[in-house]
This record gives C-alpha cells, structure tokens and sequence, in this order.
C-alpha cells in the first residue's frame, strides 16, 4: 500500500503546486515534456532487459492484448454511440486499455498473494502493458493527436519512429545484450525512477473536479470500463475457458489496476483532452484504493 499512498502524496503536491502563483499555468505541459523526452525512454530502456517468455506462462501474456482489443471495440462503440470528439476518442484508446500494472501492480500483487505470484505479474506488465506502451500507444498517439490535422500512412510513421519511446524500445532491444557502463547504468536508473513522481505531480497539477458537460460521460464509462468491465471480462474469459488458478488470479487482479501514469502523459503530450485524461488518472487511482482490495476479496 506504501506505493498507492505516494502517488496520492505525488497527486497533492501537484494540486497544491496549482495554488502557487511563482508556478507558470504551462508547468503541466513542461513536466509532461519531461516524462515523455526523459523519464519514459529511460524506463524502457531500464526494462526492456527484464523481457522474458515461457510457454508456461501464457494466460498473463495474452490477457492484456485479448483485453486491449475488447477495449478499443467498446471505446469505438461508445464513441459512435455518444458523438465524442476526436480528441476523447484517442485520450480513452490510449489510456484505458493499459493499467498502472508495474508501479502499483507489483507491490499489491506481492503484498496480497505472494512472492510466488510475482512472475505472472511480472509477465503481465512486461509483455502485455510495456509492449503496448512502446508500440500500440505511439500508433494511436500518432493517429489521433490533433497536431496533424490529416494523418497520411507516411505521417504517421515519421511520427512513430521518432517518437522518444518507440527510439528507447528499438535501442534497448538492440543493445539487449550489451553491458551498460556502470554510469551509463545509474544515470539510466535514475532517470526512469523519476517518471511517477513527476508525471503524477503535473497529473495533480492539472487536476479538476470540474468538467464540462461533454466530458462527463466518457469519464464516468472510462472508469466504469478500465475499474470494472476489464477485470470482469478477463475472469469470464479464462473461466469460460476453462482454467483457474493463480495465473488467472493474477491475470484478473491486473486488469484491474487504474490507468497507466506513463500512457496518461503521452496522451496529454499528444494534445488528446488533457483535463479529462488527468480526472481519469486521477480518479481511477482514489477508487482503486477500495475497488482492488475488493477485487482481490472476490478472487481468493
């Protein structure tokens, strides 16, 4: 519970930043340029060693991207259904499917079942949320940011291939069996330990409780969708299937963390309804402090 109550003391000092006069209305942008340029290639490149896969451990691999697909066609149905913008409809493809599944996942998942459920956590986060991170978040990020006005296939992938996170994960691939030096390392290590106080801190920044009558609704199914349709839908699927077990467990218990801090910055970098995707950060992370212990009661 440790990392939850920093990320809310992370959240205050942002909004209480928000109060000073000396901090410039832009400082939000400023430390989201930070995250995205600084702090996330780091992270990635800290990470993209610790990729491991085994056939054994399938179900935690497979779940995010089966979810992330049910999540895009629900996302694209509402927003049919609604009449949301553009710019909504990129902020909730970007921030709903992928959960806070490494910095609060893994202290939860430690904390509530066991060190010996750490490897299906671990899977979860790093072939199924970073993959996506580094990949299919850059995609929509690409498509969707209001900062090309026609996206063409070439503009796009310009957009791609220079966007900081998808040049970390192609590097870190590269150099995946290279010896960083021992400062290199540090600085490396350093650099990505950074990204959750600074990107929650301008998340508390740009924090209102107020929103305007179009943002209500997709904030009210963001949080519906990402706090309890994903995790619902992911024990249906593996025990429609079939299977039980810690893997499944796991699996479920993931699904179930808020949204992720670091696809969050890169959507509000991308210009994607800024205000609305940090209510639903913001958000996501007070109510799960009752809806994953809940979670967790209804799984054991």
């Amino acid at each position: 519970m440790d990392n939850f109550y920093l990320v809310l003391a992370y959240l205050v000092i942002g909004f209480g930043l928000r109060r000073v006069p000396a901090m410039p209305e832009n400082s939000g942008i400023v430390l989201n340029i930070y995250v995205l340029y600084v702090a996330l290639p780091a992270l990635i490149l800290k990470n993209v060693p610790l990729l491991q896969f085994s056939a054994a451990l399938l179900i935690p691999a497979l779940t995010p991207w089966i979810l992330l697909l049910a999540v895009v066609a629900a996302v694209l149905l509402l927003s049919k259904i609604f009449g949301w913008s553009r710019e909504i409809t990129g902020a909730l493809l970007i921030i709903l499917p992928l959960g806070n599944t490494s910095f609060l996942g893994f202290p939860m998942t430690q904390a509530l079942f066991g060190s010996e459920a750490m490897p299906y956590a671990v899977v979860y986060d790093q072939v199924g949320s970073f993959i996506a991170l580094a990949t299919y978040v850059t995609i929509i990020a690409a498509i969707y940011s209001p900062q090309v006005s026609k996206p063409t296939a070439k503009s796009i992938i310009i957009k791609i291939i220079s966007f900081p996170s998808f040049i970390a994960l192609v590097a870190g691939l590269l150099l995946r069996n290279a010896a960083f030096p021992p400062l290199a390392d540090a600085l490396i290590n350093n650099l990505a330990a950074t990204l959750v106080p600074v990107v929650m801190i301008a998340v508390g920044f740009q924090l209102s409780f107020r929103f305007s009558k179009n943002e209500i609704t997709p904030l009210i199914c963001a949080l519906t969708l990402k706090l309890l349709m994903m995790p619902l839908l992911a024990w249906t699927i593996w025990r429609s299937l079939g299977q039980s077990g810690l893997a499944v467990d796991i699996s479920v218990f993931q699904a179930a963390m808020p949204p992720m801090i670091s696809a969050g910055a890169i959507a509000i970098m991308a210009g994607l309804a800024p205000r609305l995707v940090s209510g639903i950060i913001g958000f996501g992370i007070l109510i799960g402090l009752i809806s994953l212990p809940v979670v967790f009661w209804l799984l054991r």
